[in-house]
Formats: C-alpha cells, structure tokens, sequence
C-alpha cells in the first residue's frame, strides 16, 4: 500500500484556487481523533470554474479510477467531472475521494457552513467541523428493522459521508 500525500494534495488544490472541504478520515485526524486513513476524502465545489482548476490541478498527478484494470478508457476531464459526482481515485501523489455530495451532509455550499479553518499538512483550509449534524442528520431515519436502535451520526469521522453510519442498540 502506498502512502497519500496529504501536503501536497492539499497544497497544490488550495494554490489551484480549487474550493473544497477536507471530510473523512483525515478529517478526523485533524481535530484529533486517532483514526488510520489511507486516503483523502474531499467535497468539492461543482461550479464550472472550479471544476476546470480541479482537473487542471488534478490532471499532471495522473487521476485514474481506483480498483479498475488497467487500461479502461477514463479520462478526467471537465466534462467526465460535470457528468460524474463522486470519484475514488488513485493519483501520482497517493489516494483521493472527490466527492460533489456526501450522503446526510450534501454539497460544498451545503457543508460550507459546517467548516472551520485549519492548518494541517502545512497549508490553510477548510475543514468540516466535529459532532456538527447537519440538518439532513436530523431527518434521516433508520432502515426498517433497526427501528429502536439509536443513530450516532453528526461526526466527521468518516463513515457517514460515504453513506454509512453506526447504529446503536438503543
């Protein structure tokens, strides 16, 4: 397994002009939980002018869909960012999540208000903040069957954004 490097992930999208929020396990790092992550997970701004400076950061590392065979025609682009939404994706500089929306947090400007600055990896940007539930947390409701169990949601420690969550016995 090779190591991602946060940094210049991290470095190279904020010089970009790239607008996005750090999400996840790295997320959780930041604020200090100890959590082993072997990749990036970022929501990023889906306007055009954002998506363009993505691909243009994006595009000399290299961006290939993560576990696909070798060989399978992708090219990360413009147009396969607009027409897509989320991408797992391994790159010269180690693992990354692109993600337009997180499941239960939703979009860049959605998740905007639920961020703080911080300073990690020696660069400046925003990052989800802790035990924040955003208002579709509240709304969202268990799976028949765990009906009585309790939902821990709110946190950023990454399962809830890729659509998972812990449910408790209640």
């Amino acid at each position: 397994m090779r190591t991602t490097d946060y940094r210049s992930f991290l470095s190279l999208l904020r010089t970009g002009g790239v607008r996005f929020i750090i999400v996840g396990g790295v997320a959780g790092n930041i604020r200090g939980a100890a959590r082993a992550t072997f990749d990036l997970d970022l929501v990023y701004a889906r306007d055009r002018e954002d998506i363009r400076r993505l691909v243009d950061a994006l595009k000399p590392h290299s961006p290939y869909l993560r576990g696909a065979p070798p060989g399978l025609p992708f090219t990360f682009d413009e147009r396969t960012v607009r027409n897509g939404l989320n991408f797992t994706l391994t790159t010269s500089l180690g693992d990354l999540d692109l993600l337009g929306e997180v499941a239960g947090g939703g979009t860049y400007e959605q998740l905007l208000p639920f961020t703080s600055e911080v300073h990690a990896f020696g660069v400046t940007c925003p990052c989800v903040t802790p035990r924040t539930p955003h208002p579709a947390q509240a709304r969202r409701r268990p799976p028949e069957g765990l009906r009585g169990h309790r939902r821990v949601a709110g946190d950023f420690g990454g399962a809830h954004e890729h659509g998972y969550e812990l449910i408790l016995p209640a």
